[in-house]
């Protein structure tokens, strides 16, 4: 039987520590780069900022408010011409916990 291996792979990872996201970012340029894979990346995404308005005082002093932040940081990691043994070392891969990773084919 004859395996079709895909000539673009595309690996989103979304995290909200940037520190996971750099060593995610070395862990998987490292695996593809055993294989002899072509790789263009980690592209920096712009980042995205949600800011939530809470009132401190749920009666009285409705002017006095409290504000947070959540960053969402992202990168994209293209692979041209993977192999199966790419993708075979992409699957077993160990990702830190809080990484989300997609992957497009």
């Amino acid at each position: 039987m004859n395996t079709i291996t895909p000539n673009k792979v595309r690996i989103r990872l979304k995290t909200y520590e940037n520190e996971l996201l750099r060593i995610s970012c070395d862990n998987i340029i490292n695996t593809i780069n055993r294989t002899e894979a072509k790789i263009l990346g980690p592209i920096s995404m712009p980042t995205k900022r949600k800011i939530y308005c809470v009132l401190r005082s749920p009666h009285v002093d409705k002017d006095s408010r409290e504000h947070f932040e959540i960053r969402i940081y992202t990168k994209v990691i293209d692979v041209y011409k993977p192999s199966s043994k790419t993708i075979d070392a992409l699957m077993k891969l160990n990702i830190p916990a809080g990484v989300d990773v997609e992957v497009k084919i």
